[in-house]
């Protein structure tokens, strides 16, 4: 079992309150999104430096297409820039960068850009950065159970010997470490259908910042409240228990 104060390895944000802060502020919801990108890479930037090997965006869920047409459009444009100039950073940095969900509908010129980034920062060794874009949970669960019935067929063996480790292997995340603390902004208090699966045995940090003010000190504060807390993994506490 992990001892007590352990680090995070890997960290998952669900990005909420861009729009709240730009109405705030008498702006427009894109206005918001612009400036929650810059929280993004600043928070890519600091991940390397506090211990951290993966960081996990919500970035957009399969909800999201119900969105303003105009917003969507918008969102797709800052995520091509994000791609234009941040992926070299990555690489520079010896960075991976990886986007989990489903590609369609996505546009097609940003899936070439998306497969384009990956494979560039493929061998890299340092953080993985990933994006989930056109992500549901629930969504990928589903995806799961269809790509192991195709693999598995009529084999009766692979599906008595399946457990969960080799279930995690037909999701989109297969090959990464499950998170080990949620960060979600703006007070909301639920998971809105974001790594159900991965999340199991997560530490959930709730802010009250909106994500565009979430900074790197608060960051900080999450890793610090997250490496007091006593993770059992539905274990007990022997310590205690023979006290």
């Amino acid at each position: 079992m992990p001892a007590k104060n352990n680090n995070p390895k890997h960290i998952a944000f669900i990005m909420d309150g861009n729009g709240r802060w730009a109405k705030e502020r008498g702006l427009s919801r894109t206005a918001g999104h612009r400036q929650g990108i810059q929280r993004v890479k600043e928070i890519i930037r600091a991940a390397a430096g506090l211990g951290l090997e993966v960081v996990t965006f919500f970035a957009f869920s399969t909800e999201n297409w119900n969105r303003p047409k105009k917003e969507i459009e918008t969102l797709m444009r800052y995520l091509d820039n994000f791609l234009e100039g941040q992926i070299k950073e990555l690489e520079r940095n010896n960075m991976r960068f990886r986007v989990i969900g489903r590609k369609a509908p996505v546009p097609e010129y940003l899936q070439a850009k998306i497969a384009k980034s990956e494979e560039l920062t493929r061998k890299n060794t340092g953080l993985t950065v990933v994006l989930a874009l056109n992500y549901g949970g629930r969504q990928e669960i589903v995806d799961a159970v269809k790509k192991f019935a195709a693999s598995a067929g009529k084999d009766t063996k692979l599906l008595k010997e399946l457990d969960c480790d080799g279930f995690s292997r037909y999701l989109y995340t297969a090959g990464l470490p499950d998170p080990d603390l949620l960060i979600r902004t703006s007070g909301e208090m639920r998971i809105s259908n974001f790594l159900l699966w991965q999340l199991s045995y997560a530490e959930f940090y709730f802010s009250k910042k909106y994500w565009p003010d979430f900074r790197i000190a608060e960051l900080k504060e999450a890793i610090l409240d997250f490496k007091k807390r006593e993770r059992r993994f539905g274990g007990i506490d022997a310590a205690k228990e023979n006290n």
